[in-house]
Parts: structure tokens; sequence; C-alpha cells
């Protein structure tokens, strides 16, 4: 029978244990009738549950039963007298029925319990209140009979309540656990059944059964803390030993804890293996989704574009892949520090267990992480690639629009000038081109060189691959052609500019050669006047006029070729608007007038030699005959020849044209 049950009726106090105890060690029960009518049905019930607390051994002792009939009446007295007899008659040892002062002595020979002492089985008898200390120690008797007992029903009761849901909630937490534990035991392959959990915290029971304790220990329960004013025996309060069982709270705390260490243990394991279970489902989310839609990703964005703009499309791609992809290594690190925790304190097979996920998890990160990678590159080279043939495509345009642009320099220096900018955009392109080789063979390595996809996967090149390695190289080899085209251009430009240059020389020259002879002739007329002093000065200056006239000579024939070789190169150049223009008729012309003029010097002289030639030779016929007179020819010739020399001086040279 719980308190609980009968509570309302505990509350009336119609019988209570104070703790008290007779001189036998036996428990004292109180009855407090009152002028009121008592349910019998009531008391009967309190009382069993009363004769309930006691422990065997504590019963075996007997009772003595206080009646305390002061307020009530006698027949109500003398019912509850032989009620006891029907409910405890085998605990009772004595009843003390305290009587009022001056009411019942005419009612004791009417009815006598120490006859019926064999018929009731305990003995019976009538007392006042204050000769009850004859039969019970005051110690033992509460201040109600004068005693110095302390007790509070409602203190007592409430504790009774508190012991009552203690014993209640841990036996019955100690059967779940038992069962959870057993459970657990024996089911360690179906987590499922496991997920079990007590009714009650067995944190608040175990603080509630603390609690509880400490009251018991320190004499706190039921209010009693001993005899008070009572001195060796009557001190001692059996309470906490008999009456609330503390031995039996010290040992359901005991059980307690074993069993609640062993759910821990228990629940531990239970998280261990839930963690386990939830760690390979991630594990396995990761390497599912790494393995499966993120290696579809991969694969079916291999290209590597055709542009700058698409291979810029193609990376924002990428970095959308990554950052899909970003989410799932946060999970991977997360994992990975979650089964190293693990690692520090797991069990072998559990150990095992971890390492192969782990190994798992990492082996596939890192495969596509490195896929990730190897794209990333690709798609930089690609980029590079793309940037370096747009570089030289336009290098190339600017090449061929300079070769296809017409050439009409001023001079040879424009012409130099412009050689100089041609051979230095093709040496621009020169480079480009092996700028682009280089890319180009950095960029075939990493398409060729890409990682398998899982370890099962041989590594083959992928059709996208394949197209990507025949753009490459089919870019490559077209730009290769474009300039090759632009250089066999640029050798015919090249051939072209030199010719005029040779032209612009040759008619430089040809113009240098024709004021040379014009100088030739200016120097002729002015310098070369005099006819000589003698036979030997007019000798030496006649070698040198010759001499004078095969420099003229040379002069205008190194003019006359320069003139041939421009019409030859204007007929290679096809350049109808060019020609020798008047250089020629001026070479000509001024050659004309230094033949007529060096031609009549070359007359005066010769003269003027036969004039000296002569006169010497009358000078000395006269030297050497000075009697004999001059022979008349002689002076014949040298007048002739001097006459004919001053006539020839007399005329001026008359050029060709006038």
């Amino acid at each position: 029978m719980e308190a609980t049950a009968i509570l309302p009726i505990l509350k009336k106090k119609l019988a209570f244990l104070s703790g008290g105890k007779d001189r036998r060690s036996g428990l004292i029960l109180t009855i407090p009738l009152c002028s009121d009518q008592t349910s019998m049905e009531e008391l009967s019930a309190t009382l069993d549950y009363l004769l309930s607390i006691p422990s065997v051994k504590c019963k075996a002792r007997g009772f003595t039963v206080i009646v305390d009939g002061r307020k009530s009446q006698w027949n109500i007295v003398k019912t509850v007298v032989l009620m006891l007899q029907n409910v405890i008659p085998a605990e009772v040892s004595l009843v003390c029925v305290v009587k009022p002062d001056e009411f019942w002595d005419k009612k004791v020979t009417h009815f006598c319990f120490w006859k019926e002492k064999d018929r009731l089985g305990f003995e019976v008898i009538l007392v006042s209140a204050n000769k009850l200390t004859r039969y019970i120690e005051p110690c033992q008797l509460t201040d109600e009979f004068g005693g110095s007992l302390d007790y509070d029903h409602i203190d007592w009761l409430n504790k009774r309540l508190v012991f009552e849901k203690f014993t209640k909630e841990s036996t019955s937490l100690l059967d779940e656990l038992s069962v959870i534990n057993d459970r657990d035991r024996s089911t360690t392959d179906k987590p499922s059944d496991s997920n079990v959990l007590p009714s009650v915290d067995p944190e608040t029971v175990l603080q509630t059964g603390h609690e509880l304790l400490s009251e018991l220990q320190q004499r706190r329960f039921n209010g009693s803390e001993g005899g008070g004013g009572g001195g060796g025996q009557g001190a001692w309060c059996p309470m906490e030993e008999e009456l609330l069982a503390q031995p039996q709270v010290m040992k359901l705390l005991d059980s307690l804890r074993e069993q609640y260490t062993r759910y821990q243990e228990v629940c531990r394991q239970r998280n261990k293996r839930t963690q386990l279970e939830e760690i390979h489902t991630k594990v396995m989310q990761v390497v599912t989704w790494l393995q499966g839609p993120g290696s579809d990703q991969l694969k079916t964005h291999q290209a590597i574009g055709d542009s700058i703009r698409a291979a810029q499309a193609l990376q924002q791609k990428h970095e959308e892949i990554e950052s899909q992809h970003s989410e799932w290594f946060a999970v991977y690190v997360e994992l990975n520090q979650q089964i190293a925790a693990l690692l520090s304190g797991g069990e072998e097979e559990e150990l095992a267990e971890l390492k192969a996920l782990q190994q798992q998890l990492s082996d596939v990160c890192y495969r596509q992480a490195s896929h990730l990678e190897n794209r990333q590159n690709v798609l930089q080279a690609a980029h590079g690639f793309h940037s370096t043939v747009q570089e030289l495509s336009q290098q190339l345009d600017n090449l061929l629009g300079m070769l296809c642009a017409d050439v009409a320099p001023a001079d040879g220096a424009s012409i130099q000038q412009n050689l100089k900018l041609l051979e230095e955009k093709l040496k621009t392109v020169e480079a480009g081109l092996q700028a682009l080789r280089q890319k180009g063979a950095l960029l075939l390595d990493q398409v060729s060189s890409q990682p398998p996809w899982s370890l099962e996967e041989p590594q083959s090149p992928a059709a996208d691959s394949q197209e990507n390695i025949q753009h490459i190289q089919a870019v490559m080899e077209d730009m290769q052609l474009r300039k090759q085209r632009c250089e066999d251009m640029v050798d015919v430009r090249r051939l072209k500019m030199l010719q005029m240059v040779q032209l612009f020389k040759c008619e430089e020259d040809a113009s240098q050669a024709v004021e040379w002879l014009g100088e030739l002739l200016e120097a002729l007329l002015k310098t070369h006047v005099r006819l000589g002093e003698d036979s030997q000065e007019t000798r030496t200056m006649l070698d040198k006029h010759r001499k004078f006239v095969d420099v003229a000579q040379s002069t205008y024939d190194y003019g006359r070729q320069l003139l041939q070789a421009t019409v030859v190169l204007c007929q290679s150049l096809r350049c109808t608007t060019r020609s020798s223009g008047d250089t020629l008729p001026r070479l000509n012309r001024v050659w004309k007038q230094f033949s007529v003029t060096a031609e009549e010097r070359l007359h005066r002289l010769e003269l003027a030699l036969s004039f000296h030639t002569a006169a010497e030779k009358v000078l000395q016929e006269e030297q050497e005959e000075q009697q004999l007179p001059v022979e008349e020819d002689l002076l014949e010739e040298v007048d002739t020849v001097g006459k004919t020399l001053l006539d020839r001086l007399t005329i001026p040279v008359i050029f060709p044209d006038g």
C-alpha cells in the first residue's frame, strides 16, 4: 500500500507511529480518538498502512498501542480495542487506553479487558495520562501525554511521500535500466531496438535519493532527533534504521548507481554506434556525390573553347562547379576531424572500420580535387593559348595589311625605315608564334595527362580530349601557315624595297655624275687656259689634259651605267611613273660640251707644242750659227704656226646646242 492511495485518510492523523519505543524496544502505536465519530474503515486502512512500514524483526518485538480516549466515547474505545484483535493480534503486546480522569469508573465494572486477555491475545489496561509513564518512558511519549518526544505528522507524511516516491521511481528505474542494458547487450546488431530511454531522469532520481539519505543520516526524517531530554536508551531513535529503511535507500542507491553506470556505458556505446552510423552515412553521401554528380559535371565539361570569351565562360562555369565541390569538401574536413577524434579512443574493430572509411573518403576527395585542379590548369592554359592566338592573329593581320599596302616612298631613307619596320613586325610574329608553340605544347600536355576517374577505370583519352588535341593542333598549324605566307610576302616585299633602294641610289649617283662632269667642264673652261712657256711645259700640260679627259670619260661611263641600271630596275619594279627623267639628256649635253671643249683644248695644246718646238729649234740654230743666217723655212714655219695658234685662240668654243 502506498501513502498516496490513502493520502486524505493519513492526513486525518487517525493513528501514527511517533518513533517512540516501550521498555521492550517495541514500537509505540498511537490512536488519538476524537469527539467526532471515527470511521472504523479509515482507521483500519491507516493501521494497515502503518503496520506495513516496520520490518519483520521490528514487528517481532511487538507493539504498544496507546488508545487516547479522553475525547471519545467508551463504546468507540471498546470498538477500537476489539478491532485491534482483528488487525494486529499477534503484534500487539500491550494496549494502554488513556481514560478521562472521572468519566469511565463505572463502566469498568461492565467491561474488564483483563478478563478478556486470553481471548484478545494482548493485555489491555486503563490508565490516566499522568500515570502513563509507569509503562512508557517520558522521552518516548509525545507532548500530549506529557512526554518530550517531538513528532510532526505533516512533516512525517511529506517525507514518507518522498521516500515512497523515491522507492517507487528507483525500483521502476532499476527495472527499466536493467531491461535497457540487457537488451542493448543482446541486440548490438540492431541499433533501432536500443534507442529506448528510461521514463524518468536517472540523475534526478539519484539526487532525490542522496537528499533523502542525507536527511536520514542526519536524523531529520520524521522531525525526530532523539528523545529530547532523556538519556541512555531513551535518547536512541530507531526510526532511521527500522521505520524509514535507511539501508533500503542505500541499497537502492547502490543498485541504481551500478545500473546507471552500465546505462551510461550503454549510452556511450550507443552514441558511438550512432556516430559511426552517421559518419558512415555522411561518408557515403560525400563519396556518392563526388563519384556521381560531381564527376559527371567534370566529365561533361571538358571543352577548352575556341576563343578567349569561350575560355572565360568555361572558367566561370568551372568556378560554379568548384563552389559546389567546396561544400562537400567542407563536409569532408568535418568528417575527417570526427574520425580522427574517434580513432584516438576506439576499439580495434571500430578503428579498422574508421580507418577504412577515412581512407575511402580521402582517396575519393583527393582524386576529385586532383580532377578539379587539372581542369583549372587546363582552362588557365587554354585561356593563355587563346590569348596568344588572338594576339598573334592581330600581329599577322597588321603585317598582312602592311604588305598589301602600296609602297610609294619619297626617298631611300623612308624605304629603309619601312624595311626596318617590316623586319621588326616579322620578328614580333616569329616571337608570337614561338610563344604559341610553347603554350600549345603545355596545353596539349595537360589535356593528354588527365588523371583516371577511379582506381578501376584505366587511363584512356576521352573523345573530348581527342577533339581538344585536334583543335589545338589545327590552330597551331593554321597560325604556322599564315606566318609562312606572310614570310613569303615579306621576302617579296623585301626584294622590292631593296630594288627601290638601289633605284634611288642609282638615280642619286647618276645625278652626282652629271654634277661631276659639270664641275670638270667648268674647271676645263676656267682653269685649263694656259698653253705653257716652252715645249716641255706644254708637253706636261698635254699629258695632264689627256688624264683629265680620261677621268671625265670614266665619270660619263659610270653615269651611263647607272642610268641603264635605273631603267632595268624600273622595268623590274613595273614602275611606269618613274624613269631616268632629264638626267640622261643632261648627262649627254654636259658630256658633249666637255668633249668639244676638251678637243679644242687638245688642238690648242698640240699647236702650242708645235709652235714652241719650232721656235725653240730656230733659237737653237741661231745660237749655234750666229754668223750664218737662219733658214727661211724654219722662220716661215714658226710664223705660220704662231698665226694659226693666235687665230685659234681668238675663235670661241661653240657648243653643240649653241
